[in-house]
């Protein structure tokens, strides 16, 4: 499996290593240490497009998910499951589910339960084989959530005065005596939110040596030539408050680099204070490596120019390498995308009655303006005083806030302008944001990454841990068996490694149910198994704000509280229909050698009987009150050890169990007279009894096995979405307060880029919003959206 995973991940990873001929003699060993641990460490993105961004407790929460590869952002069909939870302000996860994924994308919907406290929350999204690296990788969008019965946490009521963050980054990464420097300085408040303020670096006597104020959500720059025999120090005025900072610390000698932006060309320029050399620049888009030149100092000075049409969209990397091949200084630069997917989408009329219907016509086209299929998803809600358009989409997510560190404020504002204005606050956001997703010394060093997580490209991996009682310690070698009972019968083996670790590769394994993990128990009952649990227990960074409630919202939340309940009492069981999940029926033996259904036999009282009398595939023998089942085919008996028994799916090692069960209980028995490997079991034949309830025809499970609750991958609801096509249905009395009038997470344009779909508006009066983004098979993403008014 190992072998096979490495192979999956080296032919994504392989079409992201795009150097060049002419770079081959330019850091040879760097571009190979490079491109083998891309070729190691496959980067995964997820983005989920939510039906809206505040919600009511009762309501549901619809949201979409892409899985995309992190260098060319083309649909990635590496992971079969995508890990969701919603965490409160306190990391607490609140709610979780299991979104099962096909061709990078997967759906579902999470119900917000009525047990919560009003406030913000944090919507997180994850595979499993991105726990492999930082929390920091994972998606996250915060989310309202009100619930009028329940008042917000005490300590938001009582909030404390604002604790201001204040950062500086020298251009570069360090301050060198004597060079003058390019220095970015951040300011937030507790919440991670920019904020206004006025500073000054200071010297040693008090002299002002440099001014700086924010640009753009608290986010500036100045210009400063440290003395290394002077020590400094900024004075900031924010919030009526005066802090002083100290500056990073000063270092005798090294290089400063500094960007310009000519236009079409950035101008690179390295200063130093040590022995004039060859130094080299080193440039790659999320990966993928762009150019590597090399250049001579000269009195401590050296330039490089890169044509920005070299570089990919988004955010490349550039590092300045010594002429020991050591880095030496480093930033991030943004590179404004081309036109990538463009979605026209439009309603029919800018106005409507109740219930009415609305006609949506969908244009997409790639970035050459060619018509062009793409993979969308589409959400049309009401816009009030809690709820507000989004501000991120898949577009600048992709290409801007997952390669960034923490909380981007308002990342539509740096795809939205274009003003130089809005350069200057993108490149100071690379300035003090610009967050290496490689570390060069684990590069240099050609360290294989360590994995604890296989990436899930059958469907969910349950992981366990298995311990010896007796030695409090873990074994090698032990088999385990899991089961999930029921009529279909799913049985999953795995055997520990030398960490006890048990992998289960499971399939076709959805909703709520009951998982049964034992060993055979007829030899072993000393060791214990600890079910692990698949959600991550790593966190970013991120501040989640306690929601501040102004008396202006007390009608909007009674509205929102009012739709909510009129819209379970009414609709109700509409809204709790689900889709069948399209899943292999058979079970995991495949089609048995024979079944036998009891019912068409005469009826025996003992379990015996039945054996005996119907099933040619077997020979009973009793000894010394014990029964032993021998497996016979064609060729004669199977091995001298028991074959597998399972009654509805679930394993029993003790076949007295099975001769005590009362037959009458039982609706089939399937058999397979043949030896059976199944993953590291063997199982000399296989007996699998049904029992009419599916309640284990009354037999109790060893007590040494594992029982308990685990849910499965989500089955998906189908939205409601009600239909006013005749008078008798437009004139129902049953009133209909849906805020979110439409919700299709599967939006598809033809060849010609071009798709239709209509719904009916609501009793619900006021200003809608319709949003849909998505993606193209290249990795081209965009978004649009349109509005209109409802009255009555």
């Amino acid at each position: 499996m190992k072998n096979y995973i490495k192979i999956i991940i080296c032919l994504f990873a392989l079409t992201g290593l795009t150097a060049t001929a002419s770079m081959a003699q330019v850091l040879p060993n760097v571009q190979s240490s490079f491109s083998q641990y891309n070729l190691n460490a496959l980067q995964e993105k997820i983005f989920v497009h939510t039906d809206k961004n505040a919600y009511s407790a009762g309501e549901l929460i619809w949201f979409k998910v892409y899985d995309v590869d992190g260098i060319d952002h083309q649909p990635l069909n590496l992971s079969k499951v995508v890990y969701v939870d919603i965490l409160d302000n306190n990391r607490n996860s609140v709610i979780q589910a299991k979104i099962a994924m096909k061709n990078g994308t997967g759906s579902g919907s999470i119900y917000v339960p009525i047990t919560l406290t009003t406030g913000d929350f944090l919507l997180r999204a994850y595979t499993s084989w991105m726990k492999n690296f930082s929390p920091d990788y994972y998606f996250s969008k915060k989310l309202i959530i009100i619930n009028p019965l329940r008042s917000p946490d005490a300590q938001a009521k009582i909030a404390p005065g604002p604790v201001y963050d204040i950062q500086f980054f020298p251009e570069g990464g360090n301050l060198i005596n004597s060079i003058t420097s390019v220095v970015g300085v951040k300011a937030t408040d507790q919440f991670g939110k920019g904020v206004d303020y006025k500073g000054a670096v200071v010297d040693k006597n008090n002299d002002t040596v440099a001014r700086f104020t924010p640009l753009k959500f608290g986010i500036g720059h100045f210009q400063f030539k440290p003395d290394n025999q002077t020590v400094y120090h900024a004075v900031i005025k924010i919030g009526g408050k005066t802090i002083e900072k100290e500056l990073p610390q000063i270092n005798d000698n090294g290089y400063v680099m500094n960007v310009k932006d000519n236009g079409g060309q950035l101008t690179i320029t390295v200063n130093t204070n040590m022995p004039d050399g060859s130094i080299y620049l080193f440039a790659h888009t999320r990966g993928s490596i762009k150019t590597i030149q090399t250049a001579n100092t000269s009195s401590g000075t050296a330039q490089f120019n890169i044509n920005k049409a070299q570089l990919g969209d988004g955010i490349s990397q550039l590092t300045v390498f010594n002429n020991n091949r050591k880095p030496v200084c480093e930033r991030l630069v943004f590179n404004r995308p081309g036109k990538g997917l463009t979605i026209n989408a439009n309603a029919d009329q800018l106005q409507y009655s109740t219930r009415k219907k609305v006609n949506i016509s969908i244009d997409a086209k790639d970035g050459g303006d060619k018509p062009v299929v793409a993979d969308l998803s589409l959400s049309v809600y009401r816009i009030d005083s809690l709820q507000h358009p989004d501000q991120e989409d898949i577009r600048n997510y992709l290409l801007l806030s997952s390669d960034l560190k923490g909380n981007i404020e308002s990342p539509a504002y740096y795809f939205n302008n274009t003003d130089a204005k809005a350069d200057e606050a993108i490149d100071n956001l690379m300035l003090t944001q610009g967050w290496r997703r490689y570390n060069w010394a684990d590069v240099l060093q050609n360290k294989t990454p360590a994995f604890d997580f296989l990436p899930e490209f059958n469907g969910p991996i349950i992981n366990a841990k298995i311990t010896n009682q007796v030695t409090n310690k873990t074994d090698k070698g032990v088999i385990a068996y899991l089961a999930i009972p029921g009529k279909k019968v799913q049985l999953y083996t795995a055997e520990s490694d030398s960490l006890g670790r048990l992998i289960f590769n499971m399939k076709d394994f959805y909703g709520p149910g009951e998982i049964v993990v034992q060993t055979n128990t007829q030899t072993d009952t000393i060791h214990h198994i600890d079910i692990l649990s698949p959600f991550s227990e790593q966190y970013a960074n991120i501040t989640i704000p306690h929601l501040t409630l102004t008396p202006g919202l007390e009608k909007t939340i009674e509205d929102k509280n009012l739709n909510i309940q009129v819209q379970n009492i009414y609709n109700g069981l509409k809204m709790r229909k689900f889709y069948e999940p399209d899943v292999d029926s058979s079970a995991y033996f495949g089609h048995p050698y024979k079944t036998y259904l009891l019912d068409n036999y005469t009826r025996f009282t003992t379990m015996e009987e039945v054996m005996r009398e119907y099933v040619s595939e077997v020979n009973i023998v009793l000894s010394k009150n014990h029964y032993t089942i021998k497996t016979l085919n064609e060729s004669g008996f199977l091995d001298v050890q028991d074959p597998m028994i399972l009654i509805d799916g679930v394993p029993f090692f003790d076949t007295d169990k099975i001769f005590a069960t009362d037959p009458l209980k039982i609706y089939k028995l399937e058999d397979v007279p043949f030896n059976y490997c199944w993953g590291p079991s063997f199982q000399a034949g296989i007996f699998s009894y049904t029992s009419y309830k599916g309640d284990l025809a009354g037999n109790e499970i060893d007590p040494h096995a594992v029982v308990l609750d685990y849910d499965g991958l989500e089955v998906q609801r189908q939205f409601y979405s009600p239909q006013y096509d005749t008078e008798a249905t437009a004139n129902s009395r049953i009133p209909d307060f849906r805020d979110v009038l439409y919700w299709a997470p599967y939006v598809t344009t033809e060849t010609q880029g071009k798709n239709n779909l209509s719904f009916y508006t609501s009793d619900k009066t006021g200003q809608y919003i319709g949003f849909i983004q998505g993606l193209t098979a290249n990795g081209e993403a965009g978004s649009s959206s349109f509005m209109f008014n409802v009255v009555k």
